[in-house]
């Protein structure tokens, strides 16, 4: 397995993003509707990732995008976890994780304070893995900040210096195994 970078408008993300939307459809009767643009996930402002196996078979994808104060909920310094997402026939196996990990090393990389993401209650897969990897609540943002269901979680960063990854090129992300 390994994890490439790719713009959010390659055809593996274009597919992925495809199979996600109709999983939301399937948990909460719409897909996502928070304005995305492809080049908020360009290198050093955020990051888009698939994690593919060795065939060259896409198996998973999530991007960070740059936020700052300005807009509510949101403050300088934060990236933003954005469609994050493991195909059916790959879950279970830790997938999701390394790719959350990757996007951590590059966001503190790039600079960035502080990890936030939304989720739903009806993902309680997705809220097991930020939780136990250190995500806390934090006040609601975005689109979805008024819904009953939506969960809002952060995670602090280390700073220059600080923890894993920081002297790391924010346009690189770690491999993990080889193309």
């Amino acid at each position: 397995m390994y994890i490439r970078i790719v713009g959010y408008g390659h055809p593996d993300a274009v597919a992925l993003d495809r199979e996600v939307q109709a999983e939301y459809v399937e948990r909460y009767g719409e897909g996502d509707t928070t304005p995305v643009d492809a080049a908020q996930f360009d290198p050093p402002h955020g990051i888009y990732l698939i994690a593919y196996d060795p065939d060259g078979t896409p198996l998973a994808s999530g991007g960070w995008r740059g936020r700052d104060s300005g807009e509510e909920g949101y403050a300088d310094g934060d990236a933003e976890v954005k469609r994050m997402f493991v195909v059916r026939a790959a879950r279970g196996r830790g997938l999701a994780r390394l790719v959350l990990a990757a996007l951590e090393d590059s966001a503190r990389a790039a600079g960035r304070r502080r990890m936030i993401m939304e989720t739903g209650t009806r993902q309680p897969e997705a809220i097991e893995l930020y939780t136990s990897s250190g995500y806390t609540p934090v006040p609601k943002f975005g689109v979805y900040r008024c819904h009953e269901d939506s969960r809002c979680f952060g995670k602090a960063l280390a700073g220059d210096g600080e923890g894993r990854g920081a002297d790391r090129d924010p346009g690189r992300t770690p491999a993990v195994g080889a193309p």
